[in-house]
Order: C-alpha cells, then structure tokens, then sequence
C-alpha cells in the first residue's frame, strides 16, 4: 500500500482492484469501514452477526467487482452487498430464539443521527435518561420486520437520502418511503409507555422528528 493509493477517489480504487491491485480494495474498504460497521450492527442487532455479515459481504464485493455496474456510487453499491448480507442473515437466523441485544450496542457504533451521542457529558442525569432512550429505541427496533428495520438505519440512523437508501436497497423509492413509514408506525406503538415518552430534552416535541424518524 502506498500514499498515492489513499488519493485514488472510489471508483479509481474499484478500478484498481479489477485490474489485479492487491491493496486497492482493502484501501476502499477502510475508508468506508465504520459506517458500513454501523449499518451492519444496526440491521442484524448484535455485533456477531454484524461482524460476520460485513465479512460476508465484503468477500462478495471483492470477488464480485466486476458486477458493479457503475450507475450508482461505489458506497452505494458496498452498502447494498452489505445490506443483503445482513437481511440473508436475519431470514437465517428467523428460526433461532430471539436474543437481547447487548448492553454496550450503542457503544459498537456511535454514528448517526437516531442514535447520536448526545452533549450530556455534564450532566449525568440527562445522560443516564438518553442511555435508556436509546436502549428502548434499540430494543424496539429490534422487533421490527427486516425490510422496515434495513430501512429505518439507512434513513433514519445513518441520514442517507431516501433516493440513496432506496439504491442501496434495489427497490423503488416508494417501497423505501412505504417502510419507514409502517416502521416508524410500529416503532411509535412499541415505544409508548417507555421512557421514550418521558424524555426531558423537549417535551413538547411529537416523538418523530420533522422527517419522521424516531430521534434519541
């Protein structure tokens, strides 16, 4: 690996790669690696299985480049093979016994906006009260169909246009739009009577925010 890979652009790395490179693809896999993280441990719930779908999709996109069509960004593409991922391991596992999602998920991945970290770090009672927020928001998002959940973390958690979310998921805009909404639904019924509805933050606020996700 060399610096001048690290000024390549997306697509000159992908290029690369095809082209026998050794250290393209690992390159373009490092610099997109946490948000990829981040969908992953959002969409399969616990960071096993977060750990070995980004694997599986990642050896997929690597053996699979040359199936990138080149009509959508590299990320969105990267995105999609682990989306897929994560969803073909949520059918497999439909069988298995449900799981509690693990005390420290949130602190697996950090990023975006459902689940930001908030400025509470002066004030232990706001954070102790934002922890449990978002262990409730976990917890119910947990419970929600896949196709809403994959939905609701590329929207909602990661902040990706719905246009962007809906090539990353290969279905039509409306079928994006159409899940978050039923999840977002879902979620405002699981999440009634928690301590959601007992946040300080802002109590006057609808607990959907202006785009319609739920914020914690």
């Amino acid at each position: 690996m060399t610096a001048a890979h690290h000024e390549l652009d997306d697509d000159a790395l992908l290029v690369a790669h095809r082209q026998g490179d050794p250290d393209a693809f690992g390159v373009l896999f490092t610099r997109h690696r946490d948000r990829l993280w981040a969908v992953a441990l959002r969409t399969t719930g616990n960071p096993e299985d977060a750990a070995d779908a980004l694997q599986e999709a990642m050896i997929s996109a690597y053996r699979r480049a040359d199936s990138f069509r080149g009509d959508a960004l590299v990320t969105t593409w990267l995105h999609r093979v682990v989306v897929n991922a994560c969803l073909d391991r949520l059918r497999r596992n439909k069988v298995r016994a449900a799981q509690p999602l693990p005390d420290d998920l949130d602190e697996y991945a950090a990023r975006g906006a459902l689940l930001s970290a908030a400025t509470d770090a002066d004030d232990p009672a706001a954070a102790a009260v934002r922890a449990d927020q978002r262990a409730a928001v976990l917890a119910a998002l947990d419970r929600l169909p896949a196709d809403q959940k994959a939905a609701l973390v590329l929207v909602d958690m990661e902040g990706y246009p719905v246009e962007e979310a809906a090539r990353m998921l290969d279905c039509p805009v409306g079928t994006v739009k159409s899940r978050c909404a039923r999840g977002r639904h879902r979620l405002a019924g699981l999440l009634e009577g928690t301590i959601w509805h007992g946040r300080t933050s802002d109590p006057g606020q609808d607990p959907q925010s202006e785009r319609g996700g739920v914020q914690a």
